[in-house]
Parts: structure tokens; sequence; C-alpha cells
């Protein structure tokens, strides 16, 4: 197996919610066992990226899954949360790849050699598959959170700041899941 090149996908999900940690995931695609149908996990419908995410967690050589939570959010800002979700997510790969390629134009502080790779997510297979991962993790998380503040809708909108969620957000005020520092949420923690 370390006879090849491994080459390591980073993607994230979740940057611009409101609510919810702020997800990442490492891939090392196996090229002996091609996937069918992996891209930018954006253009994908739910139904898809789900199959697509059961796929890659049996023919992936190596995945890892991560998340900074809502605390470390509003403690360090979005930017740096996500590149430790990222990090997180590499460094719980089972070995060290080669080279990593990160979606995006930052790169998370690794052991490793790291390059961002601007809209990678839609340019290198396993940033793509990362970018899946990811978004597959952190949607089933906004559902199980959904369980717990159904109130909020979360299973809908994901944490986004639609127009529902700004209603229920201004009707049921602030739970403890929403993430401080952002705009919105911190304007009606300042009107109560």
């Amino acid at each position: 197996m370390m006879d090849r090149i491994h080459i390591c996908g980073v993607d994230e999900a979740g940057r611009g919610p409101l609510a919810g940690a702020v997800y990442a995931a490492a891939v090392i695609l196996d090229p002996t066992k091609p996937i069918e149908g992996i891209a930018d996990s954006k253009t994908l419908s739910e139904k898809k990226r789900g199959i697509l995410a059961e796929a890659i967690k049996t023919h992936a050589l190596a995945w890892c899954i991560a998340y900074a939570t809502v605390e470390e959010i509003d403690r360090i800002n979005i930017l740096r949360a996500t590149l430790l979700a990222m990090k997180r997510a590499v460094e719980g790969l089972p070995f060290v790849p080669h080279q990593v390629l990160v979606d995006g134009l930052h790169c998370p502080d690794i052991a490793c050699p790291a390059t961002a790779v601007v809209k990678g997510d839609s340019s290198v297979e396993a940033i793509g598959a990362a970018s899946i991962l990811a978004k597959t993790a952190r949607d089933a998380e906004m559902r199980r959170l959904d369980l717990e503040h159904p109130q909020y809708a979360f299973a809908r909108h994901k944490g986004y700041p639609t127009a529902e969620h700004m209603l229920l957000l201004e009707q049921h005020g602030v739970s403890p899941v929403h993430r401080r520092s952002y705009e919105p949420v911190r304007r009606l923690l300042l009107a109560d």
C-alpha cells in the first residue's frame, strides 16, 4: 500500500451557517477502486451524496471526518476553526499522506506538504470526496440537533441563515448550538 504516492483531499462544510459545528473531511482515494460520480457536494442531491458517502467510506484507502465546535468557532473565529477541523481530519487518518490538497485559499498547520486549491472540490476528485463526507456528516449532525431543538427546524435549513431560520431565531431566541460570534445571533443577544 505504501509504494504509491498518497494524495489526500480535504474540504469543509458549514462555514456559513449560524448554528452547529464546522465539519472537515480528509480522503485518500484508492486509484484501483474508482468511484463514479464524485463531484463538489453542493452540486449533488442529498440522496446522491448519501450513496457516494457510503461508497467513499467503503472504497477509499483512508478517510477521516472531524469538526470544530460552536464554542471553538466563537472563541477563535470561523476560519481558524475550519483549519482546526481540517487539521484534526488529516491527523485522524491511519497513515500520513505524501501530499494534502485543500479546497480554498488556506491550508491547516499539518506535518505533511499541503497546497490550497481554489475550487478544488470541483477539480480534484479527492477534494470532491472530502466535500461529500464533510457535508453528509454535518447534515446528519443538524438532523440530530433538530431532534434536540425542534423549534428551529435545523433539519430543513441545516443552520443556514434562511428566512425561515431567521424568523424562528427571532421567535425562540438563541439556542446553545447557535454561533454567538455571528452577526444576526450576536445582534439578538445584544437586544436581550
